[in-house]
C-alpha cells in the first residue's frame, strides 16, 4: 500500500493543529483540499482516522497511523545520518515521564545518551497513571507508566519502585501528632494536604492502604510543579506524599518529618515503548532502563525490605 504523503502531511497538521482550517492554514491550501486529503487517505486506508468536533483527535486506526508515521520519520533520519554523517542534525523523540522521575532521575539519566547521538527530547509531563495515553494516542515514543501490560505493538519494561512517605513540615508534623506517634486520621482529614494536580492520589492510596481510610473530600492544594510542591511542604502549608529519592537531605537535616515511620507507598514503574523502535529510539530506550537500574530499588528488593528500608536507593 502506497500512502501519498501529500494526504499524511495533511493528516500530521490536522492533529497538530486541531482541525482541518488550521491544517489548511499551516500547509496554505483550501479548506476543501484538505477535507479532499483526508477523505482519500481515509478511502486508501478503509479506515476513519479522525473524530470530528471542536478539536479534531485521532481514531484507533488514526494513532496507529500517526506512530507509524513517528516511526518511518526516525528510520529516514537514521538513513541519512548513515548515508551523510556530515549532514546529520538533531533529531527529537517525544516522551511521557510522570514529574517525579524526570526531577530525579530520568534526565539525569539520559543526558549522556542525548548528547552523545545528538537527539533532543520533547517531554510531556502527565500522572504515571496517565502517561500512556500519550503513547496510546500516538504522541510519544515511550513513557514511563505505572501499567504493566504492554498496549499492542508494545512492550512494557519494569524500572524499579518509586517510594513516597507521608510527610510534614516539623511544627505541623507536631501538631499532626497531638503528642501521639503518629497522627490520628481525623487530624490529616482536617488539615489540608498538597497535591500535584486533580490526578494525583497518592494521599488516597496512603490512607486507604495504610489506615484504613477512604475519603475524598479533604482539602487539598494543587500546585502542579515539583518545585511548588516542594516549598509548599517546606513551608507547612500542609501534608504529602513525597518520593524519598528527590531531596534526602530534606529528612537527615529535618526539614522534612515522616509522620509514619515503616510505612510507605510503593510505586512501581515500568517503561512502555514500540516493539519495534527505530535505533534512535531504541538508544534512549537503552538509557532510561540503565539509570532507572542505577537509582530504582526492585519491585523484589521493594517487597522484601523490612521497615529499616536503608538497603534502598535514595532512602530516608
Amino acid at each position: 500500500m502506497n500512502l501519498d504523503q501529500r494526504q499524511i502531511t495533511t493528516f500530521e497538521a490536522c492533529i497538530a493543529g486541531g482541525s482541518l482550517t488550521q491544517a489548511a492554514r499551516t500547509l496554505h491550501i483550501t479548506l476543501a483540499a484538505a477535507s479532499l486529503r483526508i477523505k482519500a487517505l481515509e478511502s486508501n486506508l478503509g479506515q476513519r482516522l479522525l473524530v470530528r468536533g471542536k478539536v479534531l483527535r485521532a481514531t484507533p486506526a488514526g494513532q496507529a497511523l500517526l506512530a507509524h508515521i513517528k516511526r518511518v520519520r526516525l528510520l529516514e533520519a537514521d538513513l541519512t545520518q548513515t548515508l551523510h554523517p556530515e549532514q546529520h542534525d538533531f533529531q527529537a523523540l517525544s516522551v511521557a515521564v510522570n514529574a517525579d522521575s524526570i526531577a530525579s532521575w530520568f534526565l539525569d539519566g539520559v543526558c549522556a545518551s542525548l548528547k552523545q547521538h545528538r537527539l533532543t527530547i520533547h517531554a510531556v509531563i502527565d500522572d504515571q497513571g496517565h502517561t500512556l495515553d500519550w503513547l496510546k494516542n500516538g504522541d510519544v515514543i515511550g513513557c514511563v507508566t505505572t501499567l504493566a501490560q504492554a498496549l499492542r505493538g508494545c512492550v512494557a519494561e519494569p524500572l524499579g519502585v518509586m517510594r513516597y512517605r507521608c510527610v510534614a513540615a516539623p511544627t505541623l508534623a507536631t501538631e499532626l501528632r497531638a503528642g501521639e506517634q503518629t497522627p490520628a486520621p481525623h487530624r490529616l482529614l482536617k488539615t489540608p494536604a498538597i497535591s500535584f494536580n486533580r490526578k494525583d492520589t497518592l494521599q488516597d492510596q496512603f490512607l486507604q492502604q495504610h489506615l484504613g481510610v477512604t475519603a475524598a473530600g479533604y482539602p487539598r492544594h494543587y500546585l502542579p510543579a515539583v518545585n511548588a510542591f516542594r516549598q509548599a511542604l517546606l513551608g507547612g502549608l500542609g501534608w504529602g506524599m513525597d518520593a524519598q529519592i528527590q531531596h534526602p537531605d530534606d529528612y537527615s537535616e529535618g526539614r522534612l518529618v515522616d509522620l509514619f515511620p515503616g510505612l510507605w507507598l510503593d510505586v512501581p514503574l515500568y517503561w512502555q515503548h514500540w516493539l519495534r523502535e527505530p535505533p534512535q529510539a531504541a538508544r534512549l530506550t537503552k538509557a532510561i532502563l540503565a539509570a532507572a537500574k542505577q537509582a530504582l530499588p526492585t519491585l523484589e528488593a521493594a517487597q522484601g525490605s523490612s521497615e529499616d528500608s536503608s538497603d534502598l536507593p535514595g532512602a530516608i
